[in-house]
């Protein structure tokens, strides 16, 4: 649900067109406001759009309860018609994996769900309402180092998890794309060939045991205060596959900063945790964006290409 980030450009939900942002950040409709209020047993006196991601339409509400306490709660709805046709169930899930990992003390908060209208009966669109988890995304950290270790220690609480019953959280799947031919402005189009073939292989044994996992796991849902992480959020693809697809996921966000930052949080991982990264995630990471890279822009788009090429050659000879 999230690509890269361009390096020397607002993250995503900050750079929103003027369609997106009346999409995105607009007052939310009073039908949904009503239900929120409804479902708290109160009134919402005030909606405030929060920036982040361009999936859904994400608003900070104040509701003051009936019997006079006053309350801010998160509500997230999924206004995206061409989202509704690619994952109809997709409040549905993340309502699920919300409460799974209620269960669990993860160190760090999850957002607490209040209420859920899959369908957007209520709401004028498929929505959840949650808890707010207090702290800010942190994007250009004073201590990189400190800021690196701390993500990738976020990683084996949630990895460790018990696996829940069978069909309670999606199985992993790489993100499809519309077309899965080469960028126009790739220098080695027979490595992005060979990544193609690799991205469309079952998942390898190698990569590691199916565990609980974010799927979507990056700085941008990573939130802070006082200089510790505070919270943990947007669980809406969180599913069953290998520790390493979260590994990768987060890479591909940390191309902004060079490979060699990626590099050192991936090391910090391997460290915490005896295991070895595997190449494939990097693969599935950088194809599974494949639609969005092929706008991207240089430096960037020369970065991804040389990660996605020492990721080809280090997967070598490898069967899978």
């Amino acid at each position: 649900m999230c690509g890269f980030i361009r390096q020397n450009s607002l993250p995503h939900g900050f750079d929103d067109d003027r369609a997106d942002h009346r999409l995105l950040r607009s007052r939310p409709p009073r039908a949904a406001l009503a239900w929120a209020g409804e479902a708290l047993g109160g009134t919402v006196t005030s909606a405030r759009a929060l920036r982040g991601g361009s999936a859904s339409a994400v608003h900070l509400l104040t509701v003051r309860r009936d019997a006079g306490a006053v309350e801010r709660v998160v509500l997230r709805r999924y206004v995206r018609p061409e989202l509704h046709l690619e994952e109809p169930d997709i409040a549905e899930r993340e309502a699920r994996a919300l409460r799974f990992v209620a269960g669990f003390d993860l160190g760090v908060a999850t957002p607490r769900l209040l209420a859920l209208d899959p369908t957007g009966a209520r709401a004028a669109a498929p929505a959840l309402l949650m808890s707010r988890v207090p702290g800010r995304v942190e994007w250009s950290p004073a201590d990189p180092e400190r800021w690196l270790a701390r993500l990738a220690g976020l990683l084996p609480p949630i990895h460790a998890l018990p696996l829940p019953p069978a069909g309670v959280i999606q199985p992993f799947a790489p993100y499809a794309q519309d077309a899965y031919q080469p960028p126009d402005w790739a220098r080695r189009p027979a490595v992005w060939t060979r990544a193609i073939e690799w991205f469309h292989r079952p998942t390898p044994r190698e990569a590691g045991p199916a565990v609980f996992i974010h799927r979507d796991f990056h700085p941008g849902n990573v939130l802070w205060r006082r200089g510790r992480v505070s919270g943990l959020i947007d669980w809406a693809s969180a599913s069953i596959g290998p520790a390493c697809v979260d590994v990768g996921h987060c890479r591909g966000n940390l191309f902004q900063y060079g490979l060699e930052t990626a590099d050192r949080f991936t090391s910090i991982w391997e460290r915490l945790t005896g295991t070895s990264y595997h190449p494939w995630a990097d693969v599935v990471t950088i194809i599974g964006s494949l639609d969005d890279l092929r706008e991207e822009l240089e430096p960037d788009r020369f970065l991804v290409e040389d990660a996605l090429a020492r990721a080809v050659a280090a997967l070598g000879g490898r069967s899978g």
